[in-house]
């Protein structure tokens, strides 16, 4: 499902830290960003930081999503865990559960759900593990939107779960010709030009599509675009490129209601 011509989301990951310890300048991010994706105590976040990001959220119109992931708070979420399809269906319903709870309480609503690190990176291209995430989706509350990394198993999954899906790109992230993300591992995985990243949105924007390492156009419905906020530059990146996206006539609106 695609939003209206000329409208488009801007998300971020937010509420990514824990205890004493922060990432990334979420107020800052509150300010431009119109969907927050906030993580749920699996990879970061506790219930002190979701119950703040939610207000905050809140206040600024912003929508919110269950930021979801392996449960690994010393890898940041970014290590593959050896869990099975059960074991990832339930985990996810546990992180959905806590999220709608301290929403709630702060007087907001989740809205979607998007997943985070290794566990997006694997369902990105595994069948198993995306249904899984749907399943879980789903089961808990099928209203939700599920926003999926574009042309991925994620899509197919929140199709067959009957989920609202929403097509995501990254600013900030370099895909492979397969239509997969570059690896992290790898460089130019990550982009930290901001003129460059903002080029590129607008150009994958005005052709419908993801282009490649390879400069390959691979057609997809885009309607939302990610910035990631523990990058060094998030804020800036994300404030030029709402810019950008604004003088090129977009309506910067959240994909879900807040």
């Amino acid at each position: 499902m695609t939003l209206a011509p000329h409208t488009i989301d801007l998300n971020a990951d937010l509420g990514e830290g824990f205890g004493h310890w922060r990432m990334g300048d979420d107020a800052a991010m509150l300010d431009i960003v119109t969907s927050a994706n906030v993580a749920c105590g699996f990879h970061a976040g506790d219930p002190d930081i979701m119950a703040t990001t939610f207000a905050r959220a809140k206040e600024k119109g912003v929508a919110v999503g269950a930021h979801v992931a392996f449960p690994d708070l010393a890898g940041f979420g970014r290590r593959a865990l050896p869990m099975n399809a059960r074991e990832i269906e339930r985990a996810v319903a546990y992180q959905l559960g806590a999220a709608q709870a301290l929403a709630s309480l702060s007087g907001h609503r989740v809205t979607h759900v998007k997943a985070h690190g290794a566990l997006a990176n694997i369902a990105e291209r595994d069948a198993v593990v995306a249904d899984a995430i749907a399943r879980a989706v789903r089961g808990v509350d099928r209203s939700l939107t599920l926003l999926a990394i574009a042309l991925s198993e994620q899509t197919r999954a929140g199709a067959r779960a009957g989920l609202r899906v929403i097509h995501e790109i990254f600013a900030d992230r370099a895909y492979m010709d397969d239509g997969r993300l570059q690896p992290r591992s790898q460089d130019g995985a990550v982009i930290e030009d901001i003129e460059r990243a903002c080029a590129r949105v607008r150009d994958m924007l005005a052709n419908g599509g993801l282009r490649t390492v390879s400069g390959r156009l691979l057609p997809t419905p885009v309607d939302s675009i990610c910035v990631h906020g523990d990058a060094p530059l998030a804020v800036e990146m994300a404030r030029r490129l709402r810019g950008s996206l604004e003088s090129d006539g977009w309506a910067l609106r959240a994909f879900a209601g807040t």
